[in-house]
């Protein structure tokens, strides 16, 4: 993927005040951004090479390669507005929840259980848990 599919400044980030005085709080907030947005640098900075992501009653990925290409499988989609209404860290775990609007007027609200590879700032996400719930009108 190239930077061209990069699309910051084509969705509305809404995010909660509270939600970035922490580094973990900031990590998953950058990390989620940078999902919308098809931003394969800042995901790669962000999880480790054999990473697991469970979506509930659909299928789980293991390793970067299976996210990207995911990600590929999404690149259509247009997210047009990601609303993050909490995110909560505590030493190896956190969560991230919201909803996010695509442009064919379908929305999700989803919350993401994380993982993480330390306790310490410097962490990276091992492990995501994605409940996902179409809103749609």
């Amino acid at each position: 993927m190239s930077e061209d599919n990069i699309r910051y400044d084509q969705v509305k980030i809404i995010c909660a005040e509270d939600c970035g005085n922490a580094p973990k709080k900031e990590l998953l907030r950058a990390f989620n951004v940078a999902f919308v947005c098809n931003d394969i640098g800042l995901i790669t900075e962000t999880i480790i090479e054999d990473i697991q992501w469970n979506f509930i009653g659909n299928n789980v990925l293991q390793g970067k390669a299976q996210v990207f290409k995911m990600l590929e499988e999404l690149i259509d989609n247009k997210p047009t507005e990601l609303v993050i209404s909490n995110i909560v860290t505590h030493g190896y775990s956190g969560s991230l929840n919201g909803i996010l609007n695509l442009e064919s007027n379908i929305s999700y609200a989803f919350c993401n259980i994380y993982r993480f590879n330390s306790s310490l700032n410097k962490t990276k996400i091992k492990e995501i848990t994605s409940y996902i719930i179409d809103i749609s009108k």
